[in-house]
Formats: structure tokens, sequence, C-alpha cells
């Protein structure tokens, strides 16, 4: 079933009507979480503008097509009340990757392409799926992203153009730049950072930090600090439609860059709605949003805009301000393609500086710094796979990161399922009844209780299999089994016919439902004769005695 699109009534209709008191909690909530974005939107997009060559100006009307676009559309067609979506810095760093992979034109293409694979995964309903990427995978990325955010940042904050390429470039650069540091922008920078961090608390419910510090910032530049260098020209007007050249003959990196890209996307977007949950007490509707956000991101593409996704610190500001519909984040859009038609005079007196303090401060706070305080404590399996990520995160490909990461994720936890599944295997001789009945211990029982998959599969082989060789008779008891699938089938298919070749007769006990369906499915009884099928462990044993007596050559 296709999830259906939010309509023109869903706009409003949170609970069946929409009061004045609803429209001035959504004008507060969005005004103020435009107020708090700006400063966000504009630096992350001049971190994506330089990092990809063009000038800072682009880049940050880049960061305000994204906001506008993005905003809108997750807003609109979105299934998360009151969430804020646009540029957020794991998109805007995966896009920096894109940008200095490919051509712009190619990296524009890889944002629309990310965006109608979200709306693909939203219809094929895969939204509650990918919140459970493990948290260790998302902890090494979000540091790896707050490393990368301020290693970026290192080089405008001293007054000197930011590098593209690795980290380990960046790194590289950074002893020239130290040799030749811009003081003004330096000082700049610093006053930025202080403010964004000591900001008094009694002063945030006028001025949210992130603006105190931008408009500080700025008048420093204006009035004192002039030699510091600007944002510059910012073109103003509506944007354009450009329509992405299909002629590329890097289809497969730039189908594998989106794919990434909406992945990182929806993780970012569907936790954020984790968070609007926890505020509003609603319940979000993932495959709806991340038709949204799909919708959102193809926009912002076709008009150069960077990709975005839920943005937890606009959302929870807005929730706060009293957002709670979609109206909110159209109001936001709204003003933001209001600067947009009068961007120039606006932003171009902004020192880059400012915009290196915001987002330094922003990478700080994007790492993971509960599981770095506690990374003695934690299990030594969910830190390797962290540590991986974030190796990968910062050395190689953030792309790399996330499908190594899920990789290693999966066989981590792979090994924990075998120890809990093979915890729920029995096998013993049969001892119950007569103790004098020289049969009992002649007759083996395997029983497998719970659900059983590939990640116990092997093992059953290696405990099992030993002891079907120790016996005459062997009772396979499925009455307390939940499930079996593909792989552990095929092994248990495996043990029957072992105990055939050693000419062990198998009595199936308790069979039934889903681990019934499973074996049948795949053939796995086809060697066992049905009258060696009982219905109970009681059953199984009388039958197992009765196979013992008719030969007399199993002694």
């Amino acid at each position: 079933m296709i999830p259906r699109l939010a309509g023109p009534r869903s706009l409003i209709a949170g609970a069946g009507s929409y009061r004045v008191t609803d429209l001035v909690g959504d004008v507060v909530g969005g005004v103020t979480t435009a107020v708090v974005a700006l400063p966000i939107a504009l630096a992350l997009g001049v971190a994506v503008g330089l990092a990809g060559g063009q000038d800072a100006g682009s880049g940050a009307l880049a960061g305000l097509y994204g906001a506008i676009a993005v905003g809108f559309f997750a807003a609109v067609f979105g299934g998360t009340k009151g969430q804020i979506s646009g540029p957020t810095a794991p998109m805007t760093v995966a896009m920096t990757v894109v940008v200095l992979q490919f051509s712009l034109a190619e990296a524009f293409l890889v944002v629309v392409l990310a965006g109608l694979i979200q709306i693909v995964l939203g219809v094929l309903r895969v939204g509650r799926f990918i919140s459970y990427t493990p948290y260790s995978v998302i902890s090494g990325f979000m540091t790896g992203i707050g490393v990368i955010i301020m290693a970026l940042q290192v080089l405008p904050f001293v007054g000197a153009p930011i590098e593209s390429g690795s980290l380990a470039r960046l790194i590289g650069a950074w002893p020239g730049a130290f040799g030749e540091i811009n003081v003004q922008a330096l000082a700049i920078a610093i006053v930025t950072l202080l403010v964004t961090i000591a900001w008094p608390r009694r002063f945030r419910s006028y001025c949210p930090p992130t603006l105190a510090a931008l408009l500080i910032g700025t008048l420093l530049g204006l009035l004192w600090l002039s030699g510091a260098p600007t944002i510059g020209d910012v073109p103003s007007g509506l944007p354009s439609f450009d329509w992405p050249d299909a002629s590329s003959d890097a289809w497969p990196l730039l189908i594998q860059a989106a794919f990434v890209l909406a992945l990182i996307g929806s993780i970012d977007a569907l936790l954020t709605s984790l968070v609007a949950d926890s505020i509003t007490r609603d319940t979000h509707r993932p495959n709806r949003e991340l038709i949204g956000q799909g919708m959102g991101n193809t926009v912002s593409g076709l008009i150069g805009g960077l990709p975005g996704a839920g943005t937890t610190l606009m959302t929870v500001v807005n929730i706060r301000g009293g957002g709670r519909t979609a109206i909110s984040g159209v109001i936001v859009a709204g003003l933001f393609l209001a600067l947009v038609l009068g961007a120039g005079s606006v932003t171009e007196p902004i020192p880059q500086a400012v915009l290196a303090g915001l987002l330094m401060k922003m990478g700080w706070e994007i790492i993971d710094w509960r599981f770095v305080r506690h990374i003695f404590e934690i299990e030594r399996g969910h830190v390797v796979v962290m540590l991986l990520t974030l190796l990968l995160t910062l050395f190689v490909d953030l792309m790399v990161a996330v499908g190594i990461g899920l990789i290693v994720a999966g066989m981590a936890n792979a090994v924990r399922s075998e120890r809990l599944e093979l915890d729920r295997v029995i096998s013993v001789p049969l001892l119950e009844g007569d103790p004098d009945d020289p049969y009992l211990a002649r007759i083996g029982v395997v029983a497998l209780r719970g659900r059983f998959t590939v990640a116990s599969a092997t093992a059953l082989v290696r405990v099992v299999g030993a002891d079907i060789e120790e016996h005459e008779v062997v009772i396979f008891d499925f009455s307390e089994t939940a499930s079996l699938d593909d792989s552990a089938v095929m092994v248990i298919e495996q043990l029957f016919e072992t105990a055939v070749e050693q000419g062990t007769p198998c009595v199936i006990a308790g069979l039934g439902g889903s681990a019934e369906s499973a074996l049948r499915s795949l053939g796995a009884l086809d060697e066992i004769p049905g009258d060696h099928l009982a219905g109970n462990l009681t059953e199984a044993r009388a039958l197992a005695r009765k196979l013992l007596d008719e030969d007399s050559g199993l002694a």
C-alpha cells in the first residue's frame, strides 16, 4: 500500500481543527526557527561552496536554496509534526565529498537522484527499517562528521582560504596558514565562538546564541575589523530549474553516491523525527517522512541547493516556540525565500570567520561525547564498530564508512545472536522415564527452542552433528521453535542427511506453524519418512523405542 501524500487539509488538521492559538504558535515557532537557522544555512552553504571551488556567495545561496526547498516540501508532504528540515552537517559533509568527486553539474544530479531514492524508499514502506541502523555506526559517523566540520573551519577561522580534499590534506595546510594568520579574522572568529558558548541564558529567549554571534561578529567586521574576508557578492532572485544532464559516463558512481546520500539523509531525518515525537508525544509516519524529504531534495538539486534532512536543533526550537503543524515549516521556508530575493545586501558583509566560529561550535556538539566518555565501559563489539566507522569517515570516505560500518555491525550482531540462539539448543541423551529402561540412553533429543537464523546455522552443525553419531535414534523436537530462516533450514536438512548416511533414524516431534512451513518449502523433510513424524515429545519417544525394537542390529 502506497503511503498517502499530505493534502491541503493535512497541513493544518492536527487533531481535526486548527485554532487561532495554533496559528500563533506556528508563527512564533516558525519565525524563531528561521532566525536560528539563518546563520547555520549560510555557514553550511559556504562550507560546501568553498570546498567545491565556488565563491562563498554562491555557496551561501546554495544553503538558502536547500533550506527553502527541503524545508517546504518536507513540511508539507512529510510525516512528522513540527519537524523543520534543511541543510545539516552530515548532509553537508557528504555533499562536500560528492562535489570533490564529481563536476558541479553531476553533484547536483546526485542530489536529485538521492531525493528520488528517498521517495522510492518511502513508497516501498521501508522507512521503519532505516531506523534500525546500529547506534555504534551512527555514533562513529556523527563523531567523524563533527571532526571534519571543525577541520574544515580551521583555515577560515584564521583568515585563510579553505582547502579542499582529505583530512590529511587539510591538516597539511595548517602550518602555512598559521604562519600568515589574519589577526582580524582570528579575533572575529574567537569572539563569535565565545558568544555561542557563553551567551547568557536569560537572553536566549529574546535572541538565540547563533543569531547573537552572527550579529556581533558581523558588526565587528563592519565597524572595526574590516580586513577579514567576507562572504562577498551573493546573487539575488528566484532560483531557476536546471534539468540535470543525464549523459554522464559515471552513472554507477553517481548512483552509488546518491544511495549513500539518501541513506544519510533518511537516517538524519528519522532520528530527528524520534526527537520530535518525544517532545510532542505524537508518532511520526516514517514512510511519508521519507517521501517529503525526497521531494525536497529532488527539488533542491534541480535549483542548485544543498541536500538536507530534518534538523534536530531547529525542530526543538520550533516545537518549544509553539510550532506544531506544517505551517511553521512553510513559514521558515517563506522567510528564507524573502531573504533570497534581497540576499546580496543582507549577507555580503558577513565575515567568513563568523561562519567558521559558528560551525566550529556545531562540529564540537555533533561529536558523540556520551559514547566517547563511556568507551571503556561499552561492549567491545560496539566500540570496534564505532571506531572503525569513525576512522573510515575521517581518512577514507563517508560512503565507504557507512557501508562497511553497517557490514561490520551486522557481523558483530550475528556473533551475539549466535550465542543467544545456541543457548536455546538442547542436545542430550533421553534419560526421562524408567531408569532401568535400556533404550533411553540410546535415544538422543535435539530441542530447538526460539528462533534460528544464519547467525547460528554453522554452529548448529558443530554442536549437534557430533551428538548424532553417539545415538541410535535422534528426536528433533520443534515444539518450541518460533522461526527458522533459510540458512537454518538448510543446516537442519544437512543434519537429517548426515543421520541418514550414518544409518541413524530421525524422529520429528512437535512440528507446526512457521517452522514446518519453512522446512517443507525448502524440501528439508523429503528424506524423512511420513511415519517418523510425531505430534509431541511423548509420542516421539514411543516411536523411537519402536524403531529400536524393530531393528535389533542397533546395539
